[in-house]
């Protein structure tokens, strides 16, 4: 489900086009943080309705963990890609 999210958020914004390798590419580190910045988004959106869903902010916060390694690891190894995640996904400032 994760790379379907990933798949509309790419097509509505071009920008982001430029960060995954082609069509099918789900294993990248950029592809993986789009997914997943994807569904973080749409937790957020869910928990302004449902405030008290404790197993869904779980979720979240895993997904938020396993991110922040990535972009952890993506910073390490390819600095200027790193770079170019944040900006295209307006994340960290």
């Amino acid at each position: 489900m994760g790379v379907e999210i990933s798949k509309l958020s790419i097509e509505n914004d071009p920008s982001l086009n430029q960060l995954i390798k082609h069509d099918k590419d789900t294993g990248s580190s950029e592809a993986q943080i789009v997914s997943m910045t994807g569904r973080i988004n749409q937790l957020n959106e869910h928990f302004k309705t449902h405030k008290h869903d404790q197993s869904s902010r779980r979720g979240l916060l895993k997904i938020v963990g396993k991110r922040r390694r990535l972009l952890k690891y993506l910073r390490t190894n390819d600095f200027e890609k790193y770079e170019q995640v944040i900006k295209s996904l307006d994340i960290r400032g």
